[in-house]
C-alpha cells in the first residue's frame, strides 16, 4: 500500500514543474540583480551588524514561512525542492554583502580587496567548504564574520534540511492514502 502513495507524490504534473522552476529562477535572477544594484558603500559600524542580524532573522522567517507552505503543499516535494532553490541564493547574498560592506570600510580585512563578485566567490567557497585559498580573513572582524557564516552554513544545511524533509513527511502522511487525488488539488504547489 505504501508504494502506490510514494509514486503518487513524485508525479508532478508538468505545468506546476514548470511554474516551480520558472518562480525559483526568476527569484534567483532578481535577487542577483538586486545584489549588484543595491548600494553598499554606507559605513561600517552597529548598524551594519544589527542589519546583518536583521537580515540572517528575516531569513530565518522566511525559511519557516516556506516550511508551513510545505506541509500544506499538495506537492511538498516540489514545494521544498523550490524552497532550497530560493533560499540557498538569499543566504549567500546576505553574507556576500556583508564582505563587501566589511572589504570596502576596514583596511584590508581580506587578502585582497573584495568587489561583489568577488565576495559572492569567496562565499560560496565558505559555504561549499572548498576554501581555494585565494581569497582569506585576515582581520579579527573578517575572521569573526566567515566563521558566523561557517557555523550558520552548519545549521542551514544539517538543521534546515532536516527539518525541509521533516514538512515534506508531514504533508505526505496527511493525505489520505486511498485517493487517487491528494486533497485540496486546487492548491498551487
Amino acid at each position: 500500500m505504501k508504494e502506490p502513495r510514494q509514486a503518487e507524490c513524485l508525479h508532478v504534473p508538468r505545468r506546476r514543474l514548470l511554474l516551480s522552476v520558472a518562480r525559483s529562477s526568476v527569484t534567483v535572477v532578481l535577487l542577483v540583480v538586486v545584489y549588484y544594484l543595491v548600494p553598499l558603500d554606507q559605513g561600517l559600524g552597529i548598524g551594519t551588524a544589527i542589519a546583518l542580524a536583521v537580515s540572517l532573522a528575516l531569513f530565518a522567517g522566511m525559511v519557516a514561512w516556506q516550511i508551513r507552505t510545505i506541509t500544506r503543499s499538495v506537492y511538498p516535494r516540489l514545494r521544498a525542492i523550490e524552497t532550497l532553490a530560493t533560499a540557498g541564493p538569499i543566504f549567500l547574498i546576505i553574507f556576500s554583502a556583508a564582505y563587501v560592506l566589511l572589504s570596502k570600510n576596514q583596511a584590508d580585512p581580506f587578502s585582497e580587496t573584495l568587489g561583489r563578485t568577488d565576495a559572492l566567490y569567496f562565499t560560496v567557497t565558505v559555504f561549499a567548504t572548498v576554501g581555494f585559498g585565494d581569497i582569506t580573513p585576515v582581520t579579527g572582524t573578517a575572521r569573526v564574520l566567515t566563521m558566523v557564516q561557517m557555523l550558520v552554513d552548519v545549521i542551514l544545511v544539517g538543521v534546515v534540511a532536516r527539518i525541509l524533509l521533516g514538512a515534506v513527511r508531514v504533508a505526505e502522511e496527511a493525505r489520505p492514502a486511498s485517493s487517487g487525488e491528494p486533497p485540496g488539488s486546487e492548491d498551487s504547489a
